[in-house]
């Protein structure tokens, strides 16, 4: 699940609420359409509502992604036929052991453990997303893309948010206009 976050850029519900009729590997395609979401009081059910904007988008990932998923379908599949009729068929993408809703504890909890274990204890799970969204943009990804990859409402806020000048982007712009510059010099 961290990797498909990290580089698809999708926020922590809606990979808990992606559901396999929402990825289409044959076009390579993930619908966001749902959110996973928990009651607020004290031991709160969890349900599907609808994203954070409203209204879903599809996103075309890397095809390491596909792939990763795929793998993770695989393993699902495997502990399915394992589990048979103990197995809660909810039809999410990530789920816990038995086929029910992932927590978000429990995600918590293993994302915490990596980040400790790969010396970075302040990290959290959106940093995924603000890294998905900042190298998308050094990599030259045009802001248009990067905003519905995200869901977000407009251009503007992406910018403002995930739109930090790097020095390795300040020194590529440079390039780009030099290599301007002698084409129509």
């Amino acid at each position: 699940m961290f990797k498909t976050a990290l580089f698809t850029g999708l926020r922590q519900g809606e990979l808990l609420g992606l559901q396999w009729d929402a990825i289409d590997f044959d076009k390579g395609t993930i619908t966001v359409k749902r959110q996973l979401r928990r009651e607020q009081q004290k031991g709160g059910q969890y349900y599907l509502s609808t994203p954070k904007n409203g209204k879903p988008r599809t996103v075309t990932p890397a095809p390491y992604v596909m792939q990763i998923l795929r793998e993770q379908w695989t393993r699902q599949t495997l502990q399915r036929f394992k589990l048979a009729g103990d197995w809660e068929n909810t039809g999410m993408a990530f789920t816990n052991d038995t086929g029910g809703y992932l927590s978000y504890r429990t995600v918590y909890d293993c994302f915490k453990r990596i980040a400790a274990k790969i010396g970075a204890p302040g990290l959290r799970f959106h940093d995924l997303r603000h890294t998905y969204a900042v190298v998308s943009l050094q990599a030259g990804d045009d802001i248009k893309t990067v905003q519905h990859n995200l869901g977000h409402h407009t251009a503007a806020f992406t910018l403002d948010v995930y739109g930090h000048v790097t020095e390795q982007m300040q020194t590529a712009s440079a390039e780009r206009m030099q290599r301007f510059i002698e084409a129509v010099s």
